[in-house]
Formats: C-alpha cells, structure tokens, sequence
C-alpha cells in the first residue's frame, strides 16, 4: 500500500514539484496540496501518513524565512498538525520547510513544543545567497528514520537564510547528545557558518526531519554537476525511499 504523503504548495514555495516527483519515485502516493486548501480541510491529514513542507521564499521571506508559514500553521492547523504527528506521521522540511518547522517549534523537540523556538536559520554568515554542490555527511548515530544507513555525499545548496543557531550551547549539546543532529556539512563545504557544521535534524521520535540541502534536486545522476565523468555521489531518492518505508510500515 502506497502511504498518502501531502506535499504543501503556493505562496512562494518553488520546489513543490521536484518534491512531488522524488516521493512518487520513492513508491508514494502524493497530494501536491495548496496551504490554503490544507487550511480550509485540515481533516485532510487524517487521510496522510507524511506532510512535506518544500523549500522557496514563501511569502517572500519578507518577515524573515519562514515565519508567515509558521503562524498560518500554528493558528489553523495546530491541533490537526499535532494529531498527525501523535498518530506516527512522518514530517519533512527541505530549505524553506526546514526554516518553517524551526519557527513553529517542531524541531528539535517535536510535537509538544511550538511554544519555545530553540533553533533557528539566519542570514549565511557571508551575507550571500548560495547557490552550489557542498559536501554532506550523514550521522550514522542519529535518530533520524528519514537518513538511516545513508551514505554520505553532494548535495546541492541554495539559501540566503540557512545559518543554523541555536538558543544556547546548552541546547546545541543537547541536540549533538540526545541524537538530534541528522546532517552536517563536511567542515571544508559548511556554506553559511552553521553551527557545528548542522546541515539538518531531527526531533527525538526520529519522524520530523528539516534540512537545508536539496536531496529532491539530485534524483538522477544527470542532475550531478561531474555528470560528464564517474562520480562516488549517490542520488538524495533513498533518503525519501526511507522516509516512505517507515511511513508504510506504520501503516
């Protein structure tokens, strides 16, 4: 059975359909949905087992990444979103999405925790848009079920707002402890001064993940920018191939 995965659209989200197209490769059974359709019908993920928030500008970052997403959600699909992720759904957040889970509080301490916003992504300590491949290095500790057993890789890059901080160092070692950190950059490739290299983390039941690097942009070798020569890099379609599996297992 194919688990129903909703993956967000409009108000300035522009991956949508490479999203669309990596979870149907990965054996889904996709929704392209409109937030406000998600809004009007937040029943709708009842019928879901994964919520794909996909990267962009929405609403064109103009109070800050993610924010105006983030309050849409928490005041119309609070109780919906926590019902969903209570019931074993799985959530993704690429980019854009990553910048919206972070505001609403769902990473890194999961559902129970949109009040306190502990992490954040801020403006690339270069004061750059970036736009590149980078060097990805999946933690084979994590508790993440999205990169489980993932070799690492290049992924490709394109943010000005991805600058992952923290509240404290106090949080940043929790999240290091407790398995949180899911992805980082290779030390040499950290495109925005990230702390400690995080490229991406989880929250502690491992089904909500937010990453900056776009694994939907590299879903065939022809994508790779050495695709004219042999390359080591694996395409990002096992990490969705993951997150469909745990989500058809939940089923």
């Amino acid at each position: 059975m194919k688990p129903k995965t909703i993956v967000l659209a409009g108000y300035g989200f522009n991956a949508d359909a490479e999203l669309c197209e990596a979870f149907s490769r990965a054996g889904a059974d996709v929704d392209r949905a409109h937030l406000s359709d998600l809004i009007a019908e937040p029943d709708a993920l009842d019928r879901a087992k994964i919520l794909a928030f996909p990267g962009g500008f929405s609403f064109g970052d103009h109070l800050g990444s993610g924010q105006v997403v983030a309050l849409l959600c928490r005041r119309a699909l609070g109780p919906a979103l926590r019902h969903f992720i209570a019931a074993g759904g799985l959530v993704i957040g690429i980019c854009n999405g990553f910048q919206v889970l972070t505001k609403l509080g769902l990473l890194p301490g999961g559902a129970g925790s949109e009040a306190a916003r502990e992490v954040t992504l801020i403006n690339n300590e270069s004061g750059r848009f970036v736009d590149d491949w980078v060097d990805i290095r999946f933690e084979q500790s994590s508790r993440c079920l999205w990169t489980k057993g993932l070799a690492d890789r290049m992924l490709p890059v394109r943010h000005g707002e991805g600058r992952f901080v923290a509240r404290d160092e106090a949080t940043l070692d929790r999240v290091e402890s407790e398995g949180l950190v899911a992805l980082r950059y290779a030390a040499a490739s950290n495109p925005n001064g990230s702390s400690r290299d995080i490229a991406g983390i989880c929250d502690p039941s491992g089904r909500i993940l937010g990453m900056m690097p776009h694994p939907e942009a590299f879903l065939v070798r022809e994508n790779h920018p050495s695709r004219r020569r042999p390359c080591r890099d694996v395409p990002g379609i096992d990490l969705f191939e993951n997150g469909v599996r745990a989500a058809r297992e939940a089923l």
